[in-house]
């Protein structure tokens, strides 16, 4: 089954409340494979100028999920998503 990435973008929502309640509902679901707030850092790379650091992203969360349409589905009640915010979800291919 693929896993995928939602990166969460905009402001971080700070009810605890709800992140608990939506974490604990993908628990239950089995999808739940981790995840956390983004702090601050940098953009680095061996030569010439790396891009400026994305001040946009402020967190992330890793499913388990069949497809993109599903992954999809499991956004309800995100508190990023339900405040109105973007959630950028991305496949991660297996290698093999």
């Amino acid at each position: 089954m693929p896993d995928f990435i939602f990166l969460m973008h905009d402001a971080a929502v700070a009810d605890e409340a709800a992140w608990e309640a939506y974490l604990a509902g993908l628990q239950q679901r089995g999808v739940f494979q981790g995840g956390s707030e983004i702090g601050d850092g940098i953009c680095v790379r061996k030569t010439g100028t790396a891009a400026p650091l994305s001040r946009r992203l402020c967190g992330f969360i890793r499913v388990t999920a069949d497809n993109l349409d599903y992954a999809k589905s499991l956004l309800v009640g995100n508190p990023v998503f339900e405040a109105g915010g973007t959630v950028e979800i991305r496949e991660l291919p297996r290698s093999e």
